[in-house]
């Protein structure tokens, strides 16, 4: 049975209910592949494409970590204001997400834990300015030195102190908010995951 050639689903009517199938948009962005295009392997294009960008990788990474340095750097000057607070935090959201991707799988736990801390603390004046340093600090650190063959153990460590210490924190930060605490200090990744 050829798909509907409208936009409009179409309906089937039975005796004790209706099937809606909504139209097949999709097959008109597919194309066909013909003996001339079959070599043409399109997830080999990307990769191609992304191996070309990886010398990239880590000047990206470095501006990264500059941008979340200069929020704290704001955070310090002005204190924990609407505006400071959301850069730091994005900051950090934006390294947890391009951590991976970017080949600085460290960077994800520490990026992480700093935006819990934001997230999560609900009076941000109590938030130790040497607790967002650890955290600014430990991201500048991984990114300049996380790809040296011994740094792996050393990144793993600092990054478990990091998360335990930001744990201890929220702990006694929503100690009264017991029905959430549950969900604020759930481990990053699955049990048994390797962080790396």
């Amino acid at each position: 049975m050829s798909p509907p050639k409208s936009d409009k689903p179409s309906v089937a009517t039975y005796a004790d209910h209706e099937v809606i199938s909504p139209p097949h948009k999709l097959r008109r962005t597919l194309s066909n592949v013909t003996a001339s295009t079959a070599d043409d392997d399109p997830v080999e294009r990307a990769e191609r494409a992304l191996a070309l960008l990886a010398g990239e990788f880590a000047t990206w990474m470095e501006e990264e970590g500059e941008r979340l340095d200069k929020a704290r750097n704001a955070v310090k000057a002005a204190g924990f204001t609407a505006a400071t607070r959301e850069a730091l935090f994005f900051a950090a959201h934006d390294i947890r997400g391009d951590a991976e991707t970017l080949g600085y799988p460290g960077l994800t736990i520490p990026a992480e834990s700093l935006c819990r801390l934001l997230e999560h603390t609900r009076d941000m004046s109590r938030i130790p300015l040497s607790l967002v340093d650890q955290h600014v600090d430990a991201v500048r650190a991984i990114i300049r030195e996380g790809n040296r063959p011994d740094a792996e153990h050393t990144v793993a460590v600092l990054t478990r102190r990091l998360r335990d210490v930001t744990d201890e924190f929220l702990a006694h930060e929503n100690r009264d908010r017991l029905d959430e605490l549950a969900d604020i200090l759930s481990p990053p990744v699955a049990p048994g995951e390797a962080a790396f």
